[in-house]
């Protein structure tokens, strides 16, 4: 009984779910950019306020990633519902 191909799916699932995670971290970074934080904190250029960003682009992100991941999760068991 060999099972490194269930503990090599394993691992590549894993590294899958990392590389969405944080594409979709990156990606909410890049479009939190472009809000305009005047209104909400007093230095929106400031370290406070970059932290701020930070933390709601890895929110959003994996808020976002965890939908995909799901998705991704939920289309790959399908095939057992169609399968004879």
């Amino acid at each position: 009984m060999d099972d490194t191909g269930v503990f090599e799916a394993a691992g590549l699932n894993g590294l899958f779910s990392i590389f969405v995670t944080l594409g979709c971290v990156l990606v909410a970074w890049i479009i939190l950019q472009e809000v305009n934080f005047d209104k909400i904190v007093r230095q929106p250029r400031g370290p406070k306020a970059r932290v701020l960003q930070l933390l709601l682009a890895v929110a959003l992100g994996r808020a976002v990633a965890g939908f995909i991941l799901d998705y991704w999760n939920w289309v790959g068991t399908l095939k057992w519902l169609f399968r004879q």
